[in-house]
């Protein structure tokens, strides 16, 4: 997989606690952006599927109906 490589901003403090503590930066960042992006991602399906919600049809029946001839 590709990278991209971005910076941002991190208060002096929260970065200095993360490094005592041991925590790899890159890697709570790049899962803190991914969790953000499946989030977006499950609101933006969610909104979708309100906007077009599903609709009983008669597919399942006539499908069903033409495997048993």
């Amino acid at each position: 997989m590709a990278s991209t490589r971005t910076t941002f901003t991190l208060d002096d403090d929260l970065a200095e606690r993360a490094r005592q503590l041991g925590i790899n930066i890159s890697a709570a960042a790049r899962e803190g952006v991914a969790a953000a992006v499946r989030a977006a991602l499950a609101r933006s399906d969610r909104e979708a599927y309100e906007r077009h919600p599903e609709r009983p049809g008669d597919f399942w029946t006539n499908a069903e109906a033409w495997s048993r001839e």
